[in-house]
């Protein structure tokens, strides 16, 4: 039995790491804070990822929750402010290369395959720049242009509240993903711009109708950074068997986000979530878009993670869970490495068919 090298669709360690704010954690030093440092991702053999800068309001709403005999409801997030969402990205672009200066090759910026694959020689910590939500976007789509250059290869074009672009999801459950409008003709143009540099489009937190109408737009893959089966855990976050089939049928990928409150059946914010109930989660997903479709997106430091996994250290224990599963080790090189690495070589404009993987790219 192989021990995998893993890759992951999504986390938010960047916005908690010291470089961007004074009290955060050293992400080069092992912490038992949060879910993801350099010490800890290489326990769990976790080699590189999509690593998430977002904005936020600077004062987060309290009792927005409202819990219910079935379920719940987060108030809808209210709009930010798109002058103060740049400011706060490019204080996090700024944060993430000072951190690579820092790590003096522990860490490495990836722009293309050809980037991760060398960085997994080195070996260094492939980190793919995302970015979850446009906000900081100008209507223009010149910043846009601004962070390619910095390495921006990743973009969600909502989180869960209203932007210029489309209309996020609220968290609710049990509710249908459908919870207004599709895209705004900037978003639309926003999806061909991506499109044309070669930035993958995330549809992560975006409602059904803005899915429907990146699938009608967009030339590349579909691409779910972090999402699971609405079938199986029916919050507006997860997709629908219509929407799953719409990505097996683009050839693109569903990252298995780890947040137990969208991975159980019941949605309950609950870290004693068996391992087995994440794969059965898994399983549903391979046998809706088939298992070169089907990744890993964990959403560490932005999720409750079930308790067995913990944090990035414990990766290689859901793996092991996949292969009692009865997952073959084609498989899971496909689900911890490969299928990201395919995507991305249909999706960046830099990357090449010849880029090498852990066996099946």
């Amino acid at each position: 039995m192989e021990n995998l090298d893993i890759f992951d669709g999504h986390n938010d360690a960047i916005l908690s790491i010291t470089d961007y704010i004074p009290d955060g954690r050293d992400f080069l030093v092992r912490s038992e804070r949060g879910h993801l440092d350099l010490p800890r991702a290489r326990e769990g053999r976790m080699v590189g990822g999509l690593f998430a800068i977002s904005s936020h309001p600077e004062v987060e709403p309290k009792d927005d929750l409202t819990i219910t005999d079935k379920g719940y409801e987060v108030r809808y997030a209210d709009a930010l402010d798109p002058e103060q969402a740049r400011l706060q990205i490019d204080g996090q672009v700024s944060a993430l290369k000072t951190l690579i200066e820092r790590a003096n090759g522990q860490i490495r910026l990836a722009t293309s395959v050809d980037d991760i694959t060398t960085a997994l020689e080195v070996p260094a910590l492939a980190v793919v720049l995302h970015m979850e939500g446009a906000e900081a976007i100008d209507l223009d789509l010149s910043y846009l242009d601004t962070l390619y250059d910095h390495g921006l290869r990743s973009l969600g074009l909502v989180w869960s509240r209203p932007n210029a672009f489309g209309y996020g999801v609220p968290f609710a459950y049990p509710r249908s993903p459908d919870t207004g409008p599709g895209l705004t003709d900037a978003g639309k143009r926003l999806v061909k711009r991506c499109n044309a540099l070669g930035i993958m489009i995330d549809i992560s937190h975006l409602n059904e109708r803005g899915f429907w109408d990146v699938a009608a737009l967009s030339t590349a893959p579909l691409v779910a950074t972090h999402a699971c089966a609405h079938a199986v855990c029916p919050s507006t976050r997860n997709l629908t068997d219509r929407q799953l089939h719409a990505i097996r049928d683009t050839d693109g990928v569903v990252g298995m986000n780890l947040a137990v409150n969208d991975v159980r059946p019941d949605a309950n914010l609950d870290d004693d979530t068996p391992l087995e109930v994440v794969v059965r989660h898994i399983e549903y997903l391979v046998r809706r878009v088939g298992i070169d479709r089907v990744a890993l997106g964990s959403d560490f430091d932005g999720a409750v993670m079930p308790r067995e996994i913990k944090d990035a250290s414990g990766l290689p224990r859901l793996i092991d869970a996949m292969r009692r599963a009865g997952f073959s080790e084609t498989d899971l090189r496909k689900f911890a490495f490969d299928n990201w690495l395919r995507v991305f070589g249909l999706t960046w404009k830099e990357s090449k068919s010849s880029a090498r993987s852990n066996g099946a790219y």
